[in-house]
């Protein structure tokens, strides 16, 4: 197929292109800055300089194209700093998964793109935090997130429904890791991240390679509907963090009482850390035929921090 990727430079954008072209796919992505341009060029790709909030440069871009199919994986996180305000530090993010989202299916029903797969998200306190420490596509989200993530959980929230609504599929990764700069592994070096309070706060982890192919599986199989794209091993952040901390030679992480937490962090990023669910990956497992190279974390961390792996541009 001829596949457009919006925001192949990025951090799955980069692990996503070479696969497609292995697996035989023309593809044109997008970038943002100039550097980005080479990159994209290296990985094997088309590159088209795009604006994803100017709907017009959008429509222009996917006619002149002519993809049979999209893949949107455009988000603006790369190197954020630490905000107690998850909603200040994700906004623009916000924006493409809202109008970035409608522009490139707008786009596609104009094009006659037939498949289109976006990347949605399975973590950050996403599923409603009562019940089991696992949860599935259908369970319940979380009805009342923090104030500090309001404005970016409703535009989660357009972005499954918009694209699941249109024929697509919604992949909710778990955290990502694999990359140098990938948000983990720095402040976990410099002992910027606690285990907070009884550490009981349940993740999900997936490599950036294995989310990678679920999207291919999903894109060549016309996936439709949401899925969990995560790892086999949801675990709580009291097992995860020390042990991502020796894959990285770093010191074991501090602890941190709940009372310091709210206080450092603020209460909304508290309750998302020590109220969070992991997320089953069983359903895409069972329908894309998906097979993990790194089924659990505690393998995936020792061998992605081995020896330094490519940062995230």
């Amino acid at each position: 197929m001829r596949v457009f990727v919006a925001g192949a430079s990025g951090a799955i954008g980069r692990r996503l292109v070479p696969q497609l072209i292995e697996a035989g796919h023309d593809v044109v992505g997008t970038y943002t800055t100039p550097s980005s341009a080479e990159l994209v060029r290296r990985l094997g790709a088309t590159p088209v300089e795009l604006d994803l909030l100017d709907a017009g440069a959008v429509r222009k871009a996917v006619l002149a194209n002519e993809p049979e199919a999209i893949v949107h994986q455009a988000t603006a996180l790369a190197n954020v700093r630490f905000s107690r305000n998850m909603d200040k530090v994700a906004a623009r993010t916000s924006e493409l998964r809202t109008k970035g989202t409608d522009a490139l299916l707008a786009g596609a029903r104009e094009a006659g793109a037939r498949k289109f797969v976006a990347q949605s998200v399975a973590v950050f306190g996403r599923y409603a935090r009562e019940g089991g420490p696992v949860k599935t596509e259908d369970d319940p989200l979380d009805p009342a997130p923090p104030a500090v993530a309001v404005q970016t959980s409703i535009a989660m929230k357009h972005l499954d429904e918009t694209v699941t609504a249109a024929g697509g599929a919604a992949l909710r990764y778990g955290g990502f890791y694999g990359a140098d700069n990938d948000g983990l592994a720095g402040p976990v070096r410099k002992r910027q991240y606690p285990v907070i309070g009884d550490g009981g706060g349940v993740f999900s982890f997936i490599h950036l390679d294995d989310a990678a192919a679920a999207t291919v599986l999903a894109l060549e199989q016309g996936a439709t509907g949401i899925y969990n794209i995560t790892d086999d091993d949801p675990a709580p952040m009291r097992d995860w963090l020390p042990a991502l901390a020796r894959a990285l030679g770093a010191k074991p992480p501090r602890r941190a009482p709940l009372w310091l937490a709210r206080l450092i962090a603020g209460p909304g990023l508290v309750a998302m850390n020590t109220g969070a669910r992991g997320a089953s990956n069983a359903k895409a497992r069972r329908e894309l035929g998906w097979t993990l190279r790194y089924p659990s974390w505690r393998e995936g961390f020792v061998e992605a921090y081995r020896t330094p792996a490519p940062a995230i541009t």
